[in-house]
């Protein structure tokens, strides 16, 4: 059995877990942990423990998530799942928990990402190729989110990886694009970023409010 303690939490990874298949099979069990990101990734176990920060991960999340959800919801354009789904990708050896999925109606009708029961009834994971994904970097999640997922999603067939780093003094926001070779960072005119997957352009903005703490917009046109 593995073990991987953090400055809050201690984490048993049991010993039957190999490979993808068991290891889903202990993400939908009563012994996988409630709290933390656990995640399987190319053939190891990732587990992240660290507390979420306030304004360079969860403010600017919510910013981007607010934004995609009401355009999906408003326009009809499928589903959009905020932090904390289970995404699995065989093909890829691949489960793991984006802070953002989206998958158009044509992607679930046909199949290409479905749903999957948990043990006590409803769905509880999400298992396929999805249309695009969101990750926000964090101090623990340098490696994972910029070089470890970069390869995997595009090996999963996801069309579109958007990655946000509000680490900085400025943010940094970048929508990949998939193509034969890898990701592909297209060109950013004025700051504006075109996204196939959505039809729309998108810019991410920060500002500082009026009691001091960063603000962030994400605008779309």
């Amino acid at each position: 059995m593995s073990t991987f303690i953090s400055e809050t939490a201690v984490v048993h990874v049991p010993p039957e877990v190999k490979d993808l298949a068991s290891f889903r099979r202990w993400a939908h069990s009563d012994r996988f942990p409630e709290e933390g990101r656990i995640c399987f990734l190319n053939g190891e176990v990732w587990v992240d423990m660290s507390k979420e920060q306030v304004f360079t991960h969860n403010q600017v999340k919510g910013e981007v998530s607010r934004v995609l959800s009401t355009l999906v919801l408003e326009s009809d354009l499928g589903r959009f799942f905020p932090d904390g789904m289970l995404l699995t990708n065989v093909e890829a050896d691949l489960s793991c928990q984006p802070d953002g999925i989206f998958a158009s109606n044509e992607t679930l009708k046909s199949e290409r990402l479905r749903f999957v029961k948990g043990v006590r009834g409803g769905y509880v994971e999400l298992e396929g190729t999805p249309d695009m994904v969101l990750e926000v970097v964090s101090e623990s999640s340098v490696e994972k989110d910029t070089v470890i997922l970069h390869n995997l999603y595009w090996e999963a067939g996801i069309a579109e990886y958007w990655l946000v780093d509000a680490r900085g003094k400025s943010c940094s926001f970048e929508i990949l694009i998939r193509k034969s070779d890898g990701y592909h960072a297209p060109r950013k005119p004025g700051g504006w970023i075109k996204s196939a997957v959505f039809g729309k352009s998108f810019k991410l903005t920060c500002e500082i409010d009026s009691i001091g703490h960063p603000k962030y917009q994400l605008q779309m046109k």
